[in-house]
């Protein structure tokens, strides 16, 4: 018995092999031999593999008459890029492999598709997304979206939110590497830029990470982009809890890398994850979606121990990858049943010697052209890359990432638009619903904060003892507490509140250990440029060139320029002489001369005919200046015409001119300075004053004064007495023309300005080289502007001085007019605002006189109202 059963089961081993091959025979099944690349213990590998198997399963159940089959051969990478070339090689020497999926990472396939390429195999990628691969490779097909893509979709975050300065943090890989130029290309569309740049190795210790971010906290940007693998996400986001940094005020966006694996962290990296935004492909919802999740996920926790609440985008590009090869390989098999096989290379000694493909570029060229709808949405390729697709912006909030915006590929060109609009080419498709920050705020951050621990900006004030019109710096002698105030810090304060950017600033003032002066304002603005004791300064800080070299200036909140005022000389219209003061010297001589010529010729003509031409010679002067008037008798008419139709027409002309002058010197009150122009000041070595510690001494030098004739002035009051007695000790006195225009408003009717004004740039807040802040002020100010608000502070430093100023001109005009309010005008010269205002309210009680003060359309109509009526004043200004 036994030895019938030995060749009965030796048969029944050779006829097994013969009827397979039969089956196979008969089928004609062709089949294609494709290596699978894969991390199998990383979270992305193990995804991946399940869902190919799945995929696998699934597309030959559904093409059952398919003539080619795919035979898979899978090779773990070890996570190495070694470990990934040595799989390829085994796959294309041994297996002699038509196609290759994998491998996992952009490293990875950045080695290994050279030997795709020698070896005429297509190497298809589901999870490499660095963009600088396809373009090096020919046989390379990415079948993920390219991380030039997502890019856009954070611009558009940045631009939502008016942020324009972000740190990137990425890892020192290829992955992380290569996605930076495309970033900060994207930033600069959306008027963004990096500001630093932080390249943690894929190995980093935690040292190193904690010594970066320290350093990152030091900065005024809180605005952070994270593209890193999931390990040292992981341990980055730990740290940022640890350190303090997923607080308010933190804005961080990751990449769609890390926001795809969010649901399978731990709790304690999702708690660290709190308030992040993140990117990642939006998926169209469909009905073989949702049974595919089902089976899948249901599939995954019985055979691993990962923890899965939702299908991931590397799982599904995985199942549509397999799909577009089977049916690829199909369109390949069907057409071209007898295959040519592969030839060997001639040096068989060559570890790196394999088979070279003559399918792999027909099946290249198949999968290029394959269209279908896949689970991830349509699976079309352009130029060997999966074709983009809408990107959604994800919340993280609790243990979910919820949707809180869409954004989808911009076509055309996005630098066309109309700049008086807010709306961009990015952000107009975007609609965020409401996101929850770090810190667990609704309110986005400002994306900027000054970068001190438990400090205070430190804002350099200068203090003086005069000029405080516009700053004034007080010092409690028992506290020591500064108190600052005036128009710069209110102006300086609103530019805060605008934007918000400084919680709170402390002010220095800008003195010695003994209180005196520290310096001038060049000075003032070295100490910023150190940035040992002071981060900023404020007050009446003209920008200059100069200046601009040791640090960078917000754009000018206050006018500009550099005038000269001089006193005024008052012409006396009721001196007896004004009537020769009407006429120039030149004009009078010119008038008599063509009197006594015209009163000549007629004489001359005339003597021949007029009895009394032969009067004695002594009488014939007065009949010389009596003929243009009273020619006499017999005189010839068509001889003299032309003689006296021109001296009518001149006779005329002086007569208009005169009444024209006369009218207008007894209206109105003709002012003139003492002297006409700085050219003059120059010219004749006249002594001019500037405020002390200014940039205007030095503009003064440039302009030919002698540093002798330049006098420096430490209040306005000392210019009053210096530059408005009698004894003046200065010709003029030159400032910028906000401190010009205050001296002009407190005495009244004593000064003028005289030409030219010369261009400054007006005062500005200064701020360390670099430092975000400006812009952000910058726009501030002109915010400020714009809605009048600075103007409205100016309004309140200067309105009373100035309606004050406007009754004092009009009653110094009125002074030689005997009204009985005005009989003691005279000493009004004399008088500052503030002793007029004075004088005037006490004045006009005792005389049953009121001040009615009437703005209509920013006029000003003064009236000085008394039991007879209006007395006086009416005149137009602006207040």
């Amino acid at each position: 018995m036994g030895s019938l059963l030995l060749p009965l089961m030796l048969v029944i081993l050779v006829m097994l092999p013969l009827r397979a091959a039969r089956s196979s025979s008969n089928s004609g099944a062709v089949d294609f031999q494709v290596g699978v690349i894969l991390d199998s213990n990383s979270p992305v590998g193990r995804i991946g593999r399940s869902c190919l198997s799945m995929a696998f399963a699934d597309f030959y159940s559904v093409h059952k008459d398919y003539k080619t089959r795919l035979v898979l051969h899978f090779r773990d990478s070890n996570e190495s890029v070694v470990g990934a070339a040595a799989a390829a090689l085994d796959l294309l020497q041994h297996v002699s492999v038509d196609a290759i999926i994998g491998p996992q990472k952009s490293a990875q396939v950045n080695f290994v598709m050279n030997l795709g390429e020698r070896a005429h195999v297509p190497l298809i990628s589901f999870s490499a997304t660095s963009p600088s691969l396809v373009p090096r490779a020919p046989f390379l097909v990415q079948t993920s979206q390219s991380d030039a893509y997502q890019v856009q979709a954070i611009a558009s975050i940045i631009e939502a939110f008016k942020w324009n300065q972000v740190v990137v943090i990425n890892e020192d890989t290829d992955y992380g590497n290569d996605i930076v130029p495309h970033l900060s290309n994207a930033l600069n569309d959306v008027n963004a830029r990096i500001l630093y740049r932080s390249v943690v190795p894929e190995s980093a210790s935690d040292d190193f990470i904690s010594e970066e971010l320290y350093k990152m906290m030091g900065m005024h940007t809180r605005v952070f982009v994270v593209h890193a693998s999931q390990p040292l996400g992981i341990r980055l986001f730990l740290k940022l809890r640890e350190l303090g940094m997923i607080s308010p005020g933190y804005a961080w966006i990751i990449t769609s890398g890390l926001t795809e694996l969010f649901h399978m962290m731990d709790f304690e990296v999702v708690d660290s994850m709190q308030g992040f935004l993140g990117v990642k492909p939006l998926v169209p919802n469909s009905k073989e979606l949702r049974s595919f999740s089902n089976r899948w996920i249901r599939t995954f926790r019985e055979n691993s121990d990962l923890k899965v609440t939702e299908t991931s985008i590397f799982g599904l590009w995985a199942y549509d990858t397999l799909w577009a090869l089977a049916t690829a390989a199909e369109s390949v098999g069907s057409t071209k049943q007898n295959l040519v096989k592969n030839k060997k290379h001639e040096n068989a000694a060559n570890p790196f010697a394999f088979e070279s493909s003559n399918t792999g570029p027909k099946l290249l060229e198949a999968l290029l052209e394959t269209r279908f709808t896949g689970l991830a949405g349509v699976f079309k390729l352009l130029q060997s890359q999966l074709e983009p697709t809408p990107y959604q912006i994800v919340n993280f909030d609790g243990n979910h990432g919820r949707r809180v915006a869409t954004w989808r590929p911009y076509v055309g060109n996005h630098k066309k638009g109309n700049l008086n609009k807010t709306n961009s080419n990015f952000t107009s498709k975007v609609k965020f619903r409401n996101i929850t920050w770090p810190g667990n705020l609704t309110v986005a951050p400002k994306g900027r904060q000054i970068p001190v621990s438990g400090k205070h900006l430190r804002v350099e004030v200068p203090q003086k003892p005069g000029f405080n019109e516009f700053l004034r710096v007080e010092i409690d002698p028992t506290t020591k507490a500064v108190q600052v105030s005036g128009y710069h810090k209110q102006v300086f304060e609103s530019v805060i509140a605008a934007y918000a950017v400084i919680p709170r600033y402390v002010p220095y003032p800008f003195l010695n250990a003994d209180n005196s002066t520290a310096g001038n304002y060049d000075d003032l603005v070295y100490q910023v440029y150190l940035q040992e004791k002071f981060d900023a300064a404020l007050g009446d800080i003209t920008i200059t060139y100069n200046r601009s070299l040791y640090a960078a200036f917000t754009l000018p909140y206050a006018e500009g320029g550099v005038n000269c005022v001089v006193p005024i000389m008052y012409e006396d219209q009721n001196n007896e002489f004004t009537i020769f003061k009407l006429l120039s010297k030149q004009l009078w001589i010119t008038a008599a001369v063509f009197y006594l010529s015209n009163a000549l010729a007629i004489w001359i003509l005339g003597s021949r005919i007029a009895s009394y031409a032969r009067e004695s010679p002594g009488q014939h002067p007065g009949m010389i200046c009596n003929f243009p008037f009273f020619p006499g008798q017999g005189l010839d008419a068509n001889l003299l015409c032309l003689i006296l139709v021109a001296w009518s027409s001149v006779s005329s002309l002086l007569s208009s001119t005169f009444t024209a002058r006369l009218s207008s010197t007894l209206v109105t009150q003709r002012l003139r300075p003492t002297v006409p122009d700085v050219n003059q000041l120059i010219a004749k070595g006249y002594p001019v004053g500037c405020q002390e510690g200014s940039f205007v001494f030095g503009l003064l030098k440039n302009l030919g004064f002698h540093e002798s004739n330049i006098r420096n002035y430490s209040s306005i009051d000392d210019v009053n007495l210096s530059l408005g007695s009698k004894n003046r000790s200065m010709s003029a006195y030159c400032d910028v023309v906000p401190y010009i225009r205050f001296l002009l408003l407190k005495y009244c009717g004593r000064y003028m300005t005289i030409e030219p004004t010369y261009r400054t740039e007006g005062f500005g807040f200064a701020f360390p080289i670099g430092s975000p802040l400006v812009s952000d002020i910058s726009r501030a100010i002109i915010q400020l502007t714009e809605n009048g608000t600075i103007r409205d502070i100016e309004k309140n430093l200067t309105g009373f001085v100035t309606l004050a100023c406007l009754l004092v001109s009009e009653l110094v005009e009125l002074q030689h007019k005997k009204g009985v309010c005005f009989r003691r005008c005279r000493v009004l010269r004399l008088m500052s605002t503030q002793e007029f205002m004075h004088f005037a309210v006490h004045a006009l009680k005792r005389s049953n006189s009121k001040l009615v003060p009437i703005l209509q359309n920013q006029e000003v109509a003064l009236q000085v109202v008394n039991e007879d009526g209006v007395c006086a004043i009416k005149s137009s200004a602006h207040p």
